[in-house]
């Protein structure tokens, strides 16, 4: 019987590539960072010196001496909050429309709109 191959799943994520987060749960609690990557298929995010972990990397070549590489990890994306660089505020999003009529991401707290 041969299995077929699962559909790609994307997963509906409230941060995108750009966005200003704050981390809320987790050892990096507290810090507040640029999503660098969004993962829809994994439902994580890649923020800008957050869970930073320690890899040795192997000499590849003869004569190429290893080394450590320092670099970020994904982390869930329930795990950051939006963050408002204007007020230091972490807040929830909603969605809204302009007067042309185009959906917008809003934040709750600070009524700031971050889609232009």
């Amino acid at each position: 019987m041969v299995k077929q191959p699962q559909p790609k799943v994307f997963h509906k994520m409230h941060v995108k590539t750009g966005d200003t987060v704050q981390v809320i749960a987790g050892k990096d609690k507290g810090k507040v960072g640029e999503v660098i990557k969004a993962l829809p298929q994994l439902s994580k995010v890649i923020v800008k010196g957050v869970n930073i972990k320690t890899k040795h990397v192997k000499p590849q070549q003869e004569g190429e001496s290893g080394r450590i590489v320092t670099q970020e990890y994904p982390i869930h994306s329930s795990n950051v909050m939006l963050y408002s660089t204007k007020q230091n505020v972490a807040s929830r999003v909603c969605y809204t429309f302009t007067a042309e009529g185009k959906k917008v991401r809003k934040l709750k707290k600070t009524g700031e709109i971050l889609d232009k």
